[in-house]
């Protein structure tokens, strides 16, 4: 029977890498999914067995799952077989790890499937970032994800949970782990998160704390803090990162905090870390007809808020593009959630499949702004561009443009 299994597993790694490479010659994608997909079918269990006897972490979160992921990625310091196209879910797994015999993994995970690849891969270190409403039409998986993810924790053994102390959700889901790292990380969106998930009273928010009537309250035994530098387990780190926003200081905190329990020393993590300058075309210069522009990826509420934070008051335009397809969710009107009043003082073009929705909401927000339904309209700049897009706009927008 075992090696009936191990022919089996063989079939469908051949089948992965096959499937995959056909895909990418025929210009189908990037041959990340469709192997995964069939090598599954052949062998149900491929994941779990790619997975015996490597060291994995797994990256999980409604936001900064892929930079999180890259950051760990970069600074383990040796090779990782990790799912750097973004496919999180387990046929993306599996053909990150057919593709790299490395021990060593590390795979961020839809939030959904958190359970699932957990229980197959057994990783010796889960980081959970944040849960957020990603979009409207599934508002009400917010707290569903919570409880789930903290069914799967208190049954795991032998693994660290590293978890943002500053999301109430998190907490309520990593409480019962048999081990959690807290780390306190800058986390301004805690719109999702206003009512108890123990009690449902309102939380309380002040100081950098939070806590509700019924004695829920944000941890204090925390191994990760901030104020100048960042101080990990008893290291002290100047983060310098070439990404931009306080957002991304906390998904350094975090995977420097992974990286902690794998053995990492910390100091060398830091310099791979902070020389990274963009993670799957997030951040990027591009050129387009003559236009210097920077991608940003905002596909949420939480994620262009933090996203809005990053750019400089200097009136520069911007250029903000939104779609309303399956992946981006089909209702628009999550625009509203969206403090776009931070974009007073500077000119908006909107593009994208729900531009007019875009512009009303920019109306309602006192923000000039053009609407673009002919680009060759769009005056010359010499100055670089900032392009917020939401998920499938952002996709377009990078292919696009060539790289700088």
């Amino acid at each position: 029977m075992p090696r009936e299994i191990s022919l089996r597993d063989d079939v469908a790694k051949g089948a992965v890498r096959t499937v995959n490479l056909l895909s990418r010659l025929a210009s189908r994608g990037s041959g990340t999914v469709i192997g995964g997909r069939v090598g599954l079918a052949i062998a149900p269990n491929l994941l779990a067995d790619l997975a015996r006897s490597r060291d994995v972490v797994l990256v999980s979160g409604t936001n900064g799952k892929t930079t999180t992921t890259a950051m760990i990625a970069a600074g383990w310091g040796v090779a990782v077989a990790t799912n750097s196209t973004g496919s999180n879910m387990p046929e993306g797994h599996v053909a990150a790890l057919v593709a790299s015999k490395s021990r060593s993994v590390v795979l961020e995970v839809d939030e959904s499937w958190l359970g699932d690849v957990a229980r197959a891969t057994r990783p010796r270190v889960i980081a959970l970032l944040n849960l957020s409403r990603d979009q409207l039409d599934r508002a009400n998986e917010v707290r569903q994800l919570a409880e789930r993810w903290r069914a799967l924790l208190a049954d795991l053994s032998e693994v660290t949970v590293v978890a943002n102390a500053n999301d109430p959700l998190v907490v309520h889901a990593a409480e019962l782990a048999e081990s959690v790292a807290w780390c306190d990380v800058p986390t301004p969106w805690t719109t999702d998160a206003v009512s108890c998930p123990r009690c449902t009273k309102p939380l309380h928010f002040q100081d950098n704390s939070w806590w509700s009537d019924c004695g829920f309250s944000k941890p204090t035994d925390l191994v990760a803090t901030f104020d100048d530098h960042l101080h990990v387990r008893g290291t002290s780190l100047a983060i310098d990162l070439q990404l931009p926003g306080a957002f991304n200081e906390a998904n350094a905190a975090m995977a420097l905090t992974a990286l902690s329990y794998l053995g990492v020393d910390l100091n060398e993590a830091l310099k791979r870390v902070n020389a990274i300058t963009s993670v799957a075309g997030r951040f990027s210069l591009r050129l387009w007809r003559g236009h210097q522009l920077r991608l940003l990826l905002a596909k949420n509420p939480a994620g262009f808020s933090s996203m809005l934070l990053t750019l400089k008051s200097d009136g520069a335009d911007v250029w903000v593009a939104i779609n309303a397809r399956v992946a981006d969710g089909r209702d628009p009107s999550w625009l509203y959630d969206v403090p776009f009043e931070l974009l007073r003082g500077h000119r908006v073009y909107c593009f994208g499949d729900r531009r007019l929705d875009l512009a009303t909401r920019l109306d309602y927000a006192n923000v000039d702004y053009v609407l673009v339904s002919d680009e060759s309209s769009l005056p010359a700049s010499s100055e670089v561009i900032n392009v917020l897009a939401n998920y499938t706009a952002f996709q377009e927008w990078r292919t696009r443009t060539k790289a700088c």
